[in-house]
C-alpha cells in the first residue's frame, strides 16, 4: 500500500491508518506521516541498541530503523512473538527522518473531520503517548504521538545556548515580545519552548487551536499583544489550519505573524498553510531554523543575520 496525496486535500479533515498492537485496540496515525506499508521481512539485529529497536530494514536499497511500535509506547512487545510473518511494517516519515514502525496489523484507512477528533483524557502509562480520541463504527480509535514514540527510543538533541550569540540590544527587543506557541504535544511544545527561552522571547502556550483562541482573548481582554504565533498543524477539535483561518476573520490579529511548524513535510504542507492564511511553514525540528524563522516573523531578521 502507497499514500499518495494532492494539494487539493480537503483541510477540515483527517485521514488516519487504523492499525493494532497486539491487542483489539484500534490506533491511528495520520496518513500523510505515512510512506508505505511492507510485510514483515527478516532484519538485521543492532547489538547495544534500544529495547524498542527491532532491527534494520532496506527500502529500495535505503537502510532504516525498524521500532516495536508497542514497545516503544510502553505496551508488551510485539516483536517477540513467535511467528511474525503476518505482521508489518508502517514506512513513516516525519520530523525530517525515515523509520519503519513495527505493527501486527494493519486495519484501514479512513477520513473524518477535526472536530471529530477530541483530546484525549489525562493518563499515565502508554495513554501518554495518546493525541487525540475519536470512535469508528462504536470503537474508541487512539491517536498516537509516533514523535514522541521515536523520541523515546532516539533522544533529540538539546538545544545548546552556546550556539547563539545575540546582541545585547537585539536581546532587550526580544524581552519586549510576545509568542503564542501552540501544539498538542507536550514534547514538542519543550522543544520550542526551550528554542524561546535560549533567545530569551517570552511566551505563552496552549494545547491545540480551540485552547490558543481561549488564551487569546484572554490577552486581548488584559490589553496585551501577540507578537508571533507558533502552531502545529496536527490537534484534535481545531488543526493549525482552521485556527489560522479562525485568526485571520479576527482584525486585531488579521496580521500576526503565524508560522505553522510541523512534523510534516513537502509541497502539500507548504501550499495549504499558504491557502489557510499563515505566513510560513516549517519542519521540526531544527533549533537554528526556529530561531531564524522566529526572528523573520518578529522583523528581528536583519539584526539577527
Amino acid at each position: 500500500m502507497t499514500k499518495t496525496t494532492s494539494a487539493k486535500d480537503n483541510h477540515n479533515r483527517q485521514d488516519l491508518l487504523l492499525f493494532h498492537l497486539g491487542t483489539k485496540q484500534l490506533f491511528g496515525i495520520n496518513v500523510l506521516k505515512m510512506k508505505e506499508i511492507i510485510p514483515y521481512e527478516r532484519l538485521n539485529k543492532m547489538p547495544g541498541s534500544h529495547h524498542a529497536v527491532v532491527g534494520i530494514a532496506r527500502l529500495r536499497g535505503y537502510p532504516l530503523t525498524v521500532i516495536d511500535l508497542a514497545s516503544a509506547i510502553g505496551m508488551p512487545p510485539i516483536s517477540s512473538h513467535t511467528d511474525l510473518s503476518q505482521y508489518s511494517i508502517i514506512i513513516s516519515e516525519f520530523s525530517r527522518t525515515l523509520q519503519g514502525f513495527l505493527v501486527s496489523k494493519v486495519d484501514r484507512i479512513i477520513s473524518l473531520e477535526w472536530k471529530d477528533i477530541l483530546p484525549p483524557p489525562s493518563a499515565s502509562g502508554y495513554a501518554s503517548y495518546i493525541t487525540g480520541v475519536t470512535h469508528i463504527e462504536n470503537q474508541l480509535v487512539e491517536i498516537l504521538d509516533i514523535e514522541r514514540a521515536l523520541n523515546t527510543v532516539a533522544p533529540s538533541a538539546e538545544p545548546s545556548s552556546s550556539e547563539l550569540d545575540l546582541d545585547q540590544g537585539l536581546l532587550a527587543q526580544l524581552k519586549q515580545k510576545l509568542a503564542l506557541v501552540v501544539d498538542d504535544s507536550s514534547m514538542a511544545r519543550k522543544q520550542v519552548t526551550r528554542t524561546l527561552d535560549m533567545i530569551g522571547l517570552n511566551y505563552i502556550t496552549a494545547q491545540d487551536g480551540k485552547d490558543a483562541l481561549r488564551k487569546l482573548n484572554a490577552i486581548q481582554e488584559e490589553g496585551r499583544t501577540v507578537d508571533l504565533i507558533i502552531s502545529d498543524i496536527e490537534m484534535p477539535e481545531m488543526d493549525g489550519y482552521s485556527l489560522t483561518r479562525e485568526l485571520r476573520k479576527d482584525q486585531e490579529l488579521s496580521s500576526t505573524y503565524i508560522l505553522l511548524h510541523t512534523s510534516l513535510s513537502g509541497t502539500v504542507c507548504n501550499e495549504n498553510a499558504q491557502a489557510s492564511g499563515a505566513n510560513a511553514a516549517l519542519t521540526k525540528f531544527v533549533t537554528e531554523e526556529l530561531t531564524a524563522a522566529v526572528m523573520k516573523g518578529l522583523d528581528l531578521e536583519q539584526q539577527f543575520s
